[in-house]
């Protein structure tokens, strides 16, 4: 029998075995490997006559990955919305998903730290009188009530409150926040501008960190802002539509009055996402976030839908932050024409 120490730990085999031999006992390809007895490489040509004795080391290497672990992109600042702070930029909703499981799977997938929870009864339990809550992890996710559904601004101030006093019960940070809608109507569900700055107005005095969803109105923008919003989120289109950004010039000017002077004020596109490009597209345009909800639950496939809105997310902030290069009428080659080859005379 031979002793014999194999990369450090000692192994018993039958004696008169070859390099080649071991390998084989051993499963490994040999054309995968450099093999060294008592530190001496030993040629892969030669594995089949090279005899090994009693005692010998040999060490069997193989290609690993260099460096110290996966390439990470530059550090970014957080999203800061008010008294809260999260890396991740997506925020997403809890509505409209097959399951109470699917949800769950899908948040997770987002990387969302915050997700939105209307708080009405029929949306609290299911058929089977399952909790919502049940499928949320509330030391994960900051809670963000919302007053979806309300169409006036008592409704909305009502709402808020109920839910501060629910995540209060909770223990949930999101007591102190809320996300803020008053609609106009249910056909096109886009904001009652009046009774949004009304409730806002009302909710910032009782002490509401608000986040209050509105059109893509910069006047109206900048009105809510000066009421004591937290976070100003225009919609890129209806709710629920999927069209994207349809108005990104509109964006722009949001952006522009209202991080004038106030850099870091959050400015977050909400509603009318539809598929990952969407999302990219409005970070790209330099919004802070993104809050969706049915381009994920709707998707044919959620889960997978779930991943690629948080790429998108990532990729469209990375790309704000990189600063693109200009758009030009002409071609502008990437070799330089200097130093050519003198072509060919006719």
């Amino acid at each position: 029998m031979l002793t014999l120490t194999v990369n450090g730990e000692q192994r018993t085999l039958p004696a008169a075995l070859t390099v080649a031999d071991l390998l084989e006992r051993l499963g490994v390809n040999r054309r995968r490997v450099a093999v060294e007895v008592n530190r001496e490489v030993v040629p892969a040509a030669e594995h089949a006559r090279r005899v090994l004795a009693d005692r010998d080391e040999i060490e069997i290497v193989a290609p690993v990955g260099g460096g110290s672990g996966a390439a990470q992109p530059p550090a970014d600042k957080p999203l800061v919305v008010g008294k809260f702070s999260f890396a991740s930029r997506l925020i997403t909703g809890t509505g409209k998903y097959a399951s109470y499981e699917l949800m769950r799977d899908c948040l997770d997938a987002s990387g969302c730290e915050v997700t939105t929870v209307a708080i009405r009864r029929e949306r609290l339990h299911d058929a089977q009188g399952r909790n919502i809550l049940d499928y949320l992890d509330l030391k994960r996710y900051t809670i963000l009530p919302n007053t979806a559904g309300c169409f006036s601004a008592e409704d909305a101030i009502r709402h808020a409150r109920l839910a501060r006093e629910l995540l209060t019960n909770l223990g949930n940070p999101g007591a102190g926040w809320v996300k803020l809608e008053c609609l106009g109507d249910k056909k096109t569900l886009l904001p009652d501008p009046v009774d949004t700055l009304k409730a806002t107005e009302q909710l910032v005095k009782e002490g509401f960190q608000v986040l209050v969803y509105t059109s893509d109105d910069p006047i109206m923008a900048r009105r809510l802002k000066e009421a004591g919003a937290a976070s100003v989120m225009p919609a890129g289109s209806p709710i629920g539509s999927g069209q994207g950004v349809l108005n990104p010039n509109n964006i722009r000017i949001i952006l522009e009055y209202l991080k004038d002077g106030d850099p870091d004020y959050p400015v977050i596109v909400d509603a009318g996402v539809g598929t990952a490009s969407d999302v990219t597209v409005a970070m790209e345009l330099g919004c802070d976030g993104v809050l969706l909800n049915t381009g994920i639950a709707h998707a044919k496939d959620a889960l997978r839908m779930a991943w690629a809105m948080r790429y998108g997310c990532e990729a469209g902030r990375l790309a704000y932050l990189s600063g693109r290069i200009p758009r030009k009428l002409y071609a502008q080659a990437s070799s330089p024409m200097e130093g050519r080859i003198a072509p060919a005379k006719g």
